[in-house]
Order: structure tokens, then C-alpha cells, then sequence
């Protein structure tokens, strides 16, 4: 006779098809690794997207029977996670977990991520790398990336209402409900795709949410250069000025519309 009683005996299991999508550029060095470190069962798929990389890729990707799609020229990392998000629907997705290949992330946290969206607790999610500022440096983030980083979640959250850790993480999770509301195909093809899409959950009031996630920085993780990240940056910034002149009713954004309201 059982003495302890389980909560979880009581709650009806959700089955929602959950794809894990890889983002991949020249991640031949790093992408078994990743693969192999998602755990078991915690997805139906893992569907990969190539933008054209010049190393094996492809080929390991292929080998670890993964799904494979092929751009057939670079398109920019914000195009590869449209084309990503857009297949995951296609195969039914409803969940479809964001992954960046190059093993900075750790996989092993992807049904934790899922797990927030199928208990309705939020519409996406988010894999903070900064708990603190020891354990981030520890972990190798570059100190002028720590500081952006830091001002810019600070500036991002007065704009946009909410709370996150951070805005900067290529480890996302989205519900089939934020994805079809939001409309990706109106954000950037380049970096700062990943603010686009949460100004457009912000103004369409998804529920964000986020989780830790160790911060792991080595030579084979994929790394923007110095100027870029200063692009980068104005991006951000500018996107915040547009978003509150958008929310004040004063300059109207169209890239801020959802698909349900989105009148042209």
C-alpha cells in the first residue's frame, strides 16, 4: 500500500507535439553534440535549417537523421529562424522549441521550457544565461557583451513592461498560439529578429516568461564581431523609440501588428 500521494496522479497529461529547431550556420564542430544532448522523448522532431554553410553541416545533420532544410543562399539569421518556425507549423507543431547548434545552450533543458507552455503557464519562453554577474563572467561572456547586455535588458523592459533576465538568447520556446497571433515574417532577416518578435508578443500581450540556463562561452560557439554588436545595438535602441511612439498612438509601426489585426 502506497503511504504518499502524488499531485501529479491527479493531472491530465497534455499531449502537444513538441519540435526542437535548429538555426544552423557552419555548426558542423558543435552540432552532434547538441543533438545528442537533447534528452530523449522530450520532442517528436528536431527539424534543422541550413543557410548555406561552407563545412559539413548538412552531412551530419543528414547522418543524425535529422530534419533537413536547405537555403539555397544565405538569408541572415533572422530569415533562418522564420523559415524554422514556419516548417514547425507546417509539421504541426505545438510547441516548437528554438535551439541555436553551436552547444552554448544547454539541451538537456528543452522539456523545462516546453513544460511552462503546456501547463498554459506562458506563451513563450526564454533561457536567461545571467543569473549573476560572477556566474556570467565565470562562464566566458565577454565583459562589454555583459554590459550590453545588462543595459539593454534594462531598457527593454521599461519599454516593453516586462520582466525578463534577458533579451539576448538564442534558447527560445514558443506556443503554436504566439506564433500564429505574431507575425515573424514582418521582423528582421538579420540579428535583431530576436527583439523584433518580442516587441510584437508585447504588443499583442503574449505571456513571457523565462527560466536559468547556464552561460557557456568557448571558441567554437557562434559570436557576432565587435561592430556587428554595435549595430546590433542601435538596432535594439531604435526599435525601443519606435515601440513607444507606436504605443503612444503617435507614429504608427506597422511591423507591430498582429495577423488578426493587421489591417493594410
Amino acid at each position: 500500500m502506497s503511504l504518499g500521494y502524488n499531485l501529479l496522479d491527479d493531472l491530465p497529461l497534455k499531449s502537444m507535439k513538441t519540435i526542437v529547431v535548429l538555426p544552423a550556420y557552419n555548426a558542423s564542430k558543435t552540432l552532434e553534440q547538441t543533438v545528442n544532448s537533447i534528452p530523449v522523448g522530450c520532442c517528436e522532431d528536431i527539424v534543422l535549417v541550413d543557410d548555406l554553410s561552407v563545412d559539413s553541416t548538412v552531412c551530419i545533420a543528414k547522418a543524425l537523421n535529422l530534419t533537413v532544410i536547405c537555403h539555397e543562399k544565405n538569408k541572415g539569421y533572422g530569415a533562418n529562424q522564420k523559415t524554422c518556425y514556419r516548417i514547425a507549423l507546417e509539421m504541426g507543431a505545438d510547441i516548437v522549441v528554438m535551439l541555436h547548434p553551436d552547444n552554448q545552450y544547454d539541451p538537456r533543458l528543452v522539456p523545462f521550457l516546453s513544460g511552462l507552455i503546456k501547463e498554459g503557464v506562458c506563451d513563450i519562453v526564454f533561457a536567461c544565461r545571467i543569473r549573476t554577474r560572477k556566474e556570467t563572467l565565470r562562464g566566458g561572456m565577454p565583459f562589454y557583451k555583459y554590459l550590453a547586455n545588462r543595459f539593454l535588458t534594462i531598457i527593454e523592459n521599461l519599454t516593453f513592461g516586462l520582466n525578463l533576465g534577458e533579451y539576448h538568447t538564442g534558447y527560445r520556446a514558443f506556443s503554436k498560439k504566439s506564433l500564429e497571433t505574431i507575425d515573424f515574417d514582418r521582423c528582421s532577416d538579420d540579428f535583431v529578429f530576436d527583439q523584433h518578435i518580442v516587441a510584437q508578443a508585447a504588443i499583442c500581450e503574449l505571456t513571457v516568461g523565462d527560466i536559468p540556463v547556464p552561460t557557456k562561452y568557448f571558441k567554437e560557439s557562434s559570436s557576432i564581431s565587435l561592430i556587428r554588436s554595435f549595430k546590433y545595438g542601435f538596432e535594439v535602441l531604435w526599435l525601443c523609440f519606435r515601440y513607444v511612439l507606436h504605443k503612444w498612438k503617435i507614429l504608427p509601426f506597422k511591423m507591430l501588428q498582429s495577423k488578426k489585426n493587421f489591417i493594410s
